[in-house]
């Protein structure tokens, strides 16, 4: 037997190391029994050592050994120009190649369970008990209107680690002439078509807060999804009108008090 559970979140790039870093605070913060786990590629460069400092475990993973056609038709030119961003605007880091090494937690053996974040997520109100949750687990897409409940969300999903299941993954990942319109997130959703719902608001888009805001109720949220534009690039088009959940977010990376939108 492993160890029961462990979070665990993908840093890509540097930009990724600081959302990983409030994540890292935002699970200290509420109180996890559970480390966080941070899966990180040498394009993360040298600041992954902060990390380290908030007791994260952090496992080197390169990625996915896949075929060159595959890595062409998956480049960030060919897959913003086959499936546009139309909703919001991905970052200038988006790297739609990198979201596989995602895949690499299912390496983890060592683990019971695994739940992961992504590293644009923040957690304000405990979400352990996800621990006891089956394969495969995930939030839907929710960020526009209910008709998204039918999509899961790749940011927050429940896995077993298992090395068979990541051999199957491989072998169905690239597997010809296959294109992923929403990288990892549209290959789990094929992959478990079975996907078991998890409530929204353990991975509860900020554009949920712009298009849906009689859902969005903030006792009932645990998990804030910074999709799109990130909260610690000042500047974006949409920071005025999310700057509630950026306030948030900042509050959380500089440990400072929750601001008063929060119950």
């Amino acid at each position: 037997m492993g160890e029961p559970g462990a979070f665990a979140t993908l840093v890509t790039n540097p930009d990724y190391v600081t959302g990983a870093l409030a994540l890292a605070r935002s699970l200290e913060r509420v109180g996890t029994a559970f480390p966080l786990i941070v899966l990180a590629t040498t394009a993360a460069g040298a600041e992954v050592e902060k990390l380290e400092a908030e007791n994260c475990r952090i496992v080197e993973v390169g990625r996915l050994p896949l075929s060159t056609d595959f890595e062409v038709r998956h480049n960030r030119a060919a897959q913003h120009a086959a499936a546009p961003f139309t909703k919001g605007q991905k970052p200038d880091f988006h790297d739609p190649l990198a979201n596989f090494a995602k895949l690499r937690l299912w390496q983890l053996e060592g683990y019971e369970r695994i739940v992961f974040l992504d590293a644009d997520t923040i957690v304000i109100k405990p979400i352990d008990k996800l621990m006891g949750y089956p394969e495969f687990s995930a939030a839907p897409n929710l960020y526009e209107s209910l008709a998204d409940f039918h999509r899961l969300n790749s940011g927050v999903f429940v896995a077993r680690p298992d090395g068979r299941t990541f051999d199957a993954m491989l072998a169905r990942l690239d597997d010809g002439e296959t294109f992923w319109r929403r990288t990892d997130q549209t290959f789990l959703e094929t992959f478990f078509a079975d996907w078991h719902g998890l409530p929204w608001t353990v991975n509860a888009l900020q554009y949920a807060y712009l298009n849906l805001p009689a859902l969005w109720h903030w006792p009932a949220i645990r998990v804030v999804h910074y999709q799109y534009e990130k909260p610690w690039d000042r500047e974006h088009g949409k920071a005025r009108a999310l700057q509630p959940l950026i306030d948030l977010w900042w509050a959380v990376y500089e440990r400072r008090p929750y601001p008063p939108i929060l119950p």
